[in-house]
């Protein structure tokens, strides 16, 4: 019976904010380019998610690294799917990269339409990279940052899954910083799973837009710099 009372719950909230987030949409295009409220909307029904029935604590650290004001590419391990909705206790207003399967999820996918995700279709690797740079920096020169697992898919242990490069072309392209983020793998019920910051950092290379070997390099390494938050070599 309880737990019929939350999926209950769950759908009249999602049906709120759903709406609320169009609504929003509508009112704010003019003046907010980067869908700021929309993507606080959705934060707040994150939390929301997180808090009824009070399953899993969050503590951000690292904050101190990060300006507001600036747009960054957030790059982040992906263990599990939870990885995906923890993103947003992330302090930034941010855009996503996900795979076009995700956005066919009822309620999930609407909302990442409504809050300008990023879809890309694994199955076409050239159109997918050129998706990401295109639509990537649109949004990072609007003022949203931009998050992506460069992995590609959840990964147990580092080294398993190359990283793509798409990460490191878009920061350079963009002339934004790269941040590495780690999300703590222990989410379990009552304990606190810790989301940090690594410190923003310039991507390496020569040119006015770098190589193909200089974006794969900058991707390698960010990632390497995120597992390292975590403990992880």
């Amino acid at each position: 019976m309880l737990s019929v009372l939350f999926y209950l719950f769950l759908f009249v909230i999602c049906t709120f904010f759903l709406v609320l987030s169009a609504v929003a949409l509508l009112l704010t295009w003019p003046f907010d380019k980067s869908r700021r409220i929309v993507h606080e909307l959705s934060r707040i029904l994150v939390r929301i998610f997180y808090a009824v029935p009070p399953l899993w604590k969050f503590r951000v650290t690292g904050r101190e690294y990060i300006d507001r004001r600036k747009p960054y590419v957030i790059v982040v391990n992906h263990q599990a799917g939870l990885d995906i909705p923890t993103l947003y206790f992330v302090p930034l207003n941010f855009r996503w990269v996900s795979k076009r399967e995700v956005f066919k999820v009822p309620f999930f996918g609407q909302f990442l339409l409504l809050h300008g995700d990023i879809c890309i279709n694994r199955g076409h690797a050239t159109a997918a990279m050129e998706k990401v740079i295109r639509d990537g920096k649109l949004w990072l020169s609007r003022g949203a940052s931009v998050a992506i697992f460069p992995e590609g898919t959840r990964v147990k242990q580092p080294g398993q899954v190359t990283p793509k490069s798409g990460a490191g072309m878009m920061a350079i392209r963009s002339g934004v910083k790269m941040v590495p983020v780690f999300i703590g793998t222990k989410k379990r019920l009552f304990r606190k799973t810790v989301i940090t910051f690594g410190e923003p950092f310039e991507p390496v290379y020569t040119g006015r837009k770098g190589t193909a070997e200089e974006y794969q390099a900058n991707a390698e390494e960010v990632m390497r710099q995120a597992y390292a938050l975590g403990g992880i070599s």
